[in-house]
């Protein structure tokens, strides 16, 4: 099971490439990747039918229980059957459907099938949490595709609409799947049904779990998303929203069933929305003139239906169910599919726009016919195999007497009326899609390709054989309901005999031809019912109210400019901390002001120096001064035993304090006298309160300790992972997971910034530059060859040099390569003779605290640092030409192979069957050098220091190199673009 996901997400990975080549000749290689690992799912069915579970587990997080655990149980495999079974038919079918043309095909060949992949790992998961990832994957991969023609309103409407509801629910979910485990002591999906948890945590989780279960369902009141859905492409709404996602909630109650079905809170979820919504779809679908409509508000009823059935909590219920599961799948596949083959060919999905197509498109016709009368339940098909299973359930369980007969005849009442509606839309369907009108001309036509009518006549003719192959079917199916109490006597079959459930279907039949017959009075009815309650009109009121309400709260506290954005956040500060303080009832026994001499001068140091940042009106003063604290703390670590962090807030401070230099330049030189916004003595009040603030909080932390501290247990985890430098452990192997969410931020900050420098344009008519600013930050120099000869040769044109300056800089000896680019008046021979002198042994040694930080002070921050510092010198003595000759590389490359490296590093570990970063190491004699030992830790390291020296190299790329070109162009009245004049 995991080899297949792999191979989904592998092969996903590098369709967009593939497809540039291929075109949509891509869909059907890729499809082969469904198809084979449906067919070996099929090999497991004898085993799994006769009792036999598959699992896999890999260990995750062992802290949190959480493993990479995957079950194929009787349920499990056939959903799985039905992802990859359909998903091949489907993903070959847009062969057909889309064009060479088509905008971003590769983009949604690569997500379609990644969809595949994440839906096999949802129904294949043993662990909740990990079921729960693959649960919030199908929500963002399914706004991806319904909004795929970004260019269509509507499509972005929807995708968001979706999204946001089936987040919503998610989210619930979330909190119900933890008091569920909390209480259950176990993660694992199949433990918790096993030995359910009883009491208000189960009716709590239950509940919460079921509402997201009901939201990517599309139940009622969540049921609007889905017909919105239907702006999306067809393959898209038959596998997502008919085959596959909206399968997951439908999958989550019948796992649950087993264990939760004689909850208090279980019925009337299950079968009060699940009726309610079966008709409500049902009495919609009968409205619509839009083909994809009428099958979309049929999906939610049928979906409603499914719930209804497969949460009854009996054996035959269960049974019946998923009979019906199956019955779904195929027949509304096949019909959404078919909706596709009429809409290319006719151009329109509008029944009252179509007529005559029978007659031109008989196989066609056949297809949609056999599955439409499936889902009418019409026999000798599987549709109706299943609803005579369905009657005979309810019946027999409302009969018993038995707790929850009462919500069985409730469900029995909803599924005949809803069945009545079924037969009429159905009936509906295919006589607007195919038949004849008198009063119209036959629609005019383009010819498909007749292969496109493979898929859905597959699917049809699966509907139609799987009714006379029930011997080979049931045995899965009944090993599922088997789990669920009831006698086992009822099977599947086409003839029952004469008996109740038959007479049902016949008085199903029967009134759903009159309300065929009477159409339009039915119309009528509908037409006069007041629409006084509309879910969608709901959601849009509420999201509505949440955009005024932010529009308003953001004009209130947003509209003074950054003083008062800041006195915003400070003053939440001071009233969030400063009320959990103020509430605090531990405090310390006693409180130690120093811990020598030095530290009061230090840190009075630091507060003069801030004070005076306060005050002074040149800008670079007021950023060296706040600099001074920050090289305060530096002492600070460094007498209390600290290198590392010393090292590091050092190298941090000296690169903060260059970026806001650089960033200075196209700010005026000294803070304007503009009026405040936030008046001085509220400025005062703020600064003082959010520094008493953070001092109580210091304290109240300090002796807020109930637990000895974790510090004792640092050093043994350090020798255990071949480290002698604690600090360096905690961040490349104890604390990993973070330092590789940190990484990973400073990734996208660095491209946020880059992106934000470089797209550039002009107004009017001229050409864009977004283009030529794209490539000039890839190009490993920022200045071609040419360009750095065209400045020297300009340095003799500029009018306020003399001769003799212009002659001094085309004699002066140079030592670097672009000192002669730079004005003689701001060109330093002195600085560039150490610069010279002091690059190469910097980089130096920054590879060798690198290497040196698992066991002396050092690491790949700091070591990234100090060769992000190497660049800078070369940078402020040469500006952008000598930065393009230090580091002729793009620093998108460097800082996605440092992410790269990380993250490949933590999870080459699954491949040895190790945890994620779950160190190993290697040791070896080297003469010399000594033992040399290697381990995981440093890989990732490398990584770090990969990602910090991109890091700045972007940054120096774009706030550098960047505003330079950008001044250049300017003008010479402009502020001066030399780093020369801004370190002068």
């Amino acid at each position: 099971m995991i080899l297949s996901l792999v191979a989904f997400a592998a092969v996903a990975l590098v369709t967009p490439f593939a497809a540039g080549v291929m075109g949509r000749r891509i869909f059907p290689v890729i499809a082969l990747v469904p198809t084979v690992v449906f067919a070996w799912l099929l090999t497991y069915v004898p085993a799994v039918a006769g009792g036999e579970v598959v699992t896999e587990r890999i260990e995750w997080i062992r802290a949190l229980d959480i493993a990479l655990s995957f079950r194929l149980d009787p349920l499990s495999l056939l959903l799985a059957l039905i992802v990859t079974g359909i998903g091949g038919l489907v993903l070959l079918y847009c062969t057909w459907y889309f064009r060479d043309d088509e905008p971003s095909l590769g983009r949604f060949a690569a997500l379609l099938l990644g969809f595949a992949g994440v839906m096999l790992g949802l129904v294949t998961s043993d662990d909740v949490f990990v079921l729960f990832t693959f649960w919030e994957a199908t929500s963002v991969l399914s706004y991806l595709l319904i909004g795929h023609d970004a260019t269509k309103r509507e499509s972005r409407g929807a995708a968001l609409q979706a999204l946001t509801v089936t987040t919503f629910g998610g989210l619930a979910m979330l909190v119900g799947l933890v008091v569920l485990t909390v209480a259950g002591a176990t993660t694992s999906l199949a433990e918790l049904v096993a030995d359910p948890v009883t009491g208000a945590a189960a009716e709590v989780g239950i509940a919460l779990v079921l509402v997201g279960a009901i939201s990517k369902s599309a139940l009622v009141p969540f049921h609007f998303w889905l017909p919105a859905a239907m702006a999306a492409p067809t393959p898209v709404s038959a596998y997502l929203h008919a085959a596959a996602m909206v399968k997951a909630g439908v999958y989550l109650v019948a796992v649950l069933a087993p264990g939760y079905a004689e909850l208090a809170v279980w019925h009337p979820i299950v079968i009060g929305i699940g009726g309610f919504t079966m008709l409500v779809g049902g009495w919609r679908a009968l409205r619509q003139n839009d083909l994809k409509l009428v099958l979309a508000y049929g999906t939610v009823s049928q979906l409603g239906f499914l719930i209804l059935v497969v949460g009854q909590g009996t054996r035959d219920a269960a049974l019946a169910g998923t009979a019906l599961l199956l019955a779904h799948a195929l027949f509304k596949a096949a019909l959404f599919l078919t909706v596709g083959i009429v809409d290319h060919a006719a151009g329109t999905r509008d029944k009252r726009r179509l007529s005559g197509l029978a007659r031109r498109m008989p196989w066609l016709a056949t297809f949609a016919t056999v599955a439409a009368a499936s889902m009418a339940g019409l026999p000798p098909l599987l549709g109706f195999v299943a609803k005579e299973a369905v009657f005979t359930a309810q019946l027999e369980a409302g009969a018993s007497g038995e707790p929850g007969a009462t919500w069985a005849w409730v469900a029995l009442a909803a599924a005949v009326v809803g069945s009545m509606l079924t037969f009429a839309y159905s009936a509906r369907f295919v006589w607007g899609a195919f038949g004849s009108r008198r009063d119209a001309e036959p629609t005019p036509l383009h010819r498909e390709p007749p292969m496109m009518s493979f898929a859905p006549g597959v699917l049809a003719a699966a509907s139609l054989a799987t009714a006379f192959a029930l011997p080979l079917v049931e045995p899965l199916l009944d090993a599922y309901a088997k789990t669920l109490p009831g006698p086992t006597e009822y099977h599947l079959a086409l003839w029952h005999g004469l008996e109740p459930a038959l007479a049902i279907s016949a008085l199903v039949f029967g009134v759903g031809t009159l309300l065929v017959w009477k159409r339009e009075a039915v119309a009528h009815a509908q037409a006069a019912l007041p629409d006084t309650v509309d879910a969608e009109r709901g959601y849009l009121r509420i999201v509505g109210a949440v955009d005024r309400g932010a529009a308003r709260l953001t004009t209130l506290i947003q509209s003074g400019g950054l003083p008062g954005y800041l006195a915003v956040i400070v003053a939440v500060l001071i009233l969030g901390l400063g009320g959990a303080a103020a509430a605090n009832g531990t405090w310390p026994g006693e409180v130690r002001l120093a811990d020598g001499w030095a530290q009061p001068l230090i840190g009075a140091a630091m507060i003069i120096a801030a004070s005076a940042a306060v005050v002074v009106r040149q800008r670079l003063t007021a950023v060296l001064l706040v600099g001074a604290t920050g090289y305060g703390m530096v002492l600070v670590f460094g007498m209390a035993g600290a290198p590392d962090l010393a090292l590091t807030q050092a190298l941090v401070e000296t690169i903060t304090i260059v970026v806001v230099v650089l960033v200075l330049r196209r700010l005026p030189r000294r803070v304007t006298g503009r009026r405040a916004v936030v008046r001085a003595p509220l400025r005062i009040v703020l600064g003082a309160l959010a520094g008493i603030v953070m001092a109580v909080v210091g304290i109240v932390a300090l002796g807020a300790r109930m637990e000895p501290t974790i510090a004792e247990g640092l050093p043994p985890l350090a020798e255990e992972a071949h480290a002698k430098n604690l600090v360096n452990a905690l961040l490349v192997d104890i604390r990993a997971w973070d330092t590789l969410g940190e990484i990973s931020v400073l990734v996208a900050v660095a491209t946020g910034v880059a992106s934000l420098i470089f797209v550039s344009g002009r107004q009017g008519g001229a050409p864009r530059l977004e283009d030529v600013d794209r490539r000039r930050r890839l190009r490993p120099l920022p200045e071609p060859a040419d360009s750095m000869r065209a400045a020297r040769r300009r340095l003799a044109d500029v009018e306020d040099e003399t001769d003799a300056a212009s002659e001094a800089a085309a004699t002066r000896q140079t030592w670097l390569l672009a000192g002669r680019t730079i004005s003689p008046r701001n060109r330093s021979i002195l600085i560039e003779v150490l610069v010279r002198l002091l690059f190469h042994p910097a980089i130096v040694v920054s590879v060798f605290l690198l290497f040196v930080g698992h066991n002396a002070p050092g690491g790949g921050f700091a070591g990234g640092l100090v060769a992000g510092l190497a660049l800078v010198a070369r940078y402020l003595a040469g500006g952008r030409y000598e930065l393009g000759e230090a580091a002729p590389v793009d620093a998108g490359l460097l800082l996605g192979t440092g992410l790269f490296v990380a993250a490949g590093t933590a999870a080459s570990s699954l491949v040895f069957g190790l945890t994620v970063f779950e160190s190993s190491w290697f040791e070896t004699e080297v003469p010399v050098l000594g033992t040399l030992s290697i381990g995981t830790s440093t890989l990732f390291d490398i990584g770090v220091y990969l990602v910090v020296v991109g890091l700045v190299l972007d940054i120096l790329r774009t706030l550098g190199a960047e505003i330079d070109r950008q001044i250049d162009e300017a003008g010479p009245d402009a502020v001066p673009a030399d780093p020369a004049e801004v370190r002068a």
